[in-house]
Parts: C-alpha cells; structure tokens; sequence
C-alpha cells in the first residue's frame, strides 16, 4: 500500500501518479541487484545489495575512522596496517581535491555518566570489575586509551580544524551541537560530502550503527570489510547484514584501487542536498 495525498493506494493505482522523481521506463525493469527465493511468496527476497559502484559518478568523500584508539589496540592489531594504508591514500588524495575529508571519533562513555540511559539498561550495571572487565559499553583505562592510535593520529592541523572528536554512542553521528544538530552531519555538509567510508572497531556496534546513521543521513556508504574488527564472533554476520541493507562492502585493496585510479571531486550538491535531514536534494 502506498499513501498519497491522504489516499492509500495499491502498488498498481500508485503507479499511475505522476511523480517528480520517478522515471517510469526505469523503474519498471527489474532489479538487477535483487536475488528471490524460487517458489517463495511474493517472489520473497533473499538478499540485496547497493545498486552503485563508486566510479559511478563524481564523489566528495570521507574516510571515519570509528573508535580507532589505544582502549582498543588489542583488537585492532589485525587491521592496523590497512587502516594505515587507507589514511596514507586519503591523505594523499586530499592533497589534489577540496572534496574529501578524514574524521576520527574516540568512544568514551563512563560508567553513571547519564548520557544514554538506553543502553545502560541494554548492557546492565555488571561487569565493570576494574580487574576482569565484562561491560562493553565503557573505557577502562582512562584518557590514555581514548587518544587515536599512534600510527594513524590526526595531526595538529587536523586536530586544530575540528577532525577528531569524542564519540558518545555507537553512532558516530550520535554528537551534537549547541543547536541540537549532529556535529559529524554538519561538519561533512560544509564540506558537501555525499560518500562516507567506514573503517575501525567495532564492526557489530559502531560500524553498522554509523552506516544506518549514514544512510538514513543520505550518504552513500561504503564498509571495508578488511579495516573493520570486532571483539566479538559476529564479524562476518555484521558485514553480510551492512553488505545486503545499507552499504557497499568492499576491500582495502578496492578502495586503494579506486582513491588512485578511479576518485573524480563531484560539486557540492550535486546528489545530496543540506535542507532536509534525510539528505534529499533541494528543488
């Protein structure tokens, strides 16, 4: 069902509006990034995945690092060259386009600090023996563990225009300002970013909370499956779910590839718009 002007209306009858951004033709071809179950209902969906690539079009691109800090440096160790890596290759980039940035956030919720009483309860008040720690929702360790990773540290420069930031929830988005809007948001709108890409820890948390945010935010999202990690068994599960919902999955190697063969600077504006929270183009 679908609802227009108060009516609801069927699939068929909704067709038949005009609508300022559909384009018929297309949107009557099938979907070639659609795989059914064979004899299920409906034709029932088994999986989807992002219609894009990102040579697709001309990007103004962000690389996040989430939670890359030293409370984590354990279970980063696996990925720590390839996030080196990918900051080299944005750096570089950067250098020759005002169209990409690089954001870093440190999670650092304390224990009582009454910031998302949500997720106190989800998590519960145990486990938070100094000496055998259990709670994930906490830093243990104390400012030290909340600074970047040595190895992929913003600089001063980057320090001093606002790039690193202490996170709050999962959601790297999560932040916000005086007037009440996402401080990464806008920071990204300024720069007109429309593609946002996802390295760090962890990758059944922060990660896909960032992604959902990201998207629901209008930004194409891209997860390097290689560059993110977790503490839990859920890696690969977290990556199928981001993989078929919200985000383009791809590798280090993929994405190196593309920053220095394929990255085109897009105009600010051109697919994603700053007037409406969901990201929609103006007009």
């Amino acid at each position: 069902m679908y609802k227009t002007n108060g009516e609801i209306l069927k699939l068929e009858e909704a067709l038949q509006k005009q609508r300022k951004y559909r384009d018929m033709e297309l949107a009557l071809k099938p979907m070639d990034n659609y795989r059914n179950t064979p004899g299920g209902p409906n034709k029932q969906p088994l999986s989807f995945w992002a219609s894009w690539d990102l040579q697709d079009r001309p990007r103004r691109i962000a690389l996040l690092l989430d939670d890359c800090q030293e409370e984590y440096r354990p279970y980063a160790g696996g990925i720590l060259p390839n996030l080196i890596r990918l900051v080299d290759v944005f750096r570089e980039a950067q250098s020759k386009s005002d169209g990409i940035r690089i954001v870093w956030s440190a999670w650092t919720r304390t224990f009582d600090d009454g910031i998302s009483n949500a997720m106190d309860r989800w998590y519960g008040p145990r486990g938070l023996r100094p000496e055998d720690p259990e709670n994930a929702v906490y830093i243990f360790n104390g400012l030290p563990g909340m600074e970047p990773l040595a190895e992929i540290a913003p600089t001063d420069e980057e320090l001093a225009d606002g790039w690193f930031y202490h996170g709050k929830h999962l959601d790297m988005f999560w932040n916000f300002d005086e007037n009440g809007n996402s401080y990464l948001d806008e920071k990204l709108k300024a720069a007109g970013i429309d593609t946002i890409v996802l390295i760090g820890l962890w990758t059944d948390e922060c990660i896909l909370s960032t992604a959902y945010a990201g998207n629901s935010r209008g930004y194409d999202v891209v997860v390097v499956s290689d560059a993110v990690a977790t503490a839990t068994a859920n890696q690969e599960i977290a990556l199928k779910v981001a993989g078929s919902t919200v985000a383009k999955v791809l590798s280090t190697d993929e994405m190196m590839s593309y920053m220095k063969n394929d990255f085109v600077t897009g105009e600010p504006g051109a697919v994603k718009g700053t007037g409406h929270p969901d990201g929609r183009k103006e007009g």
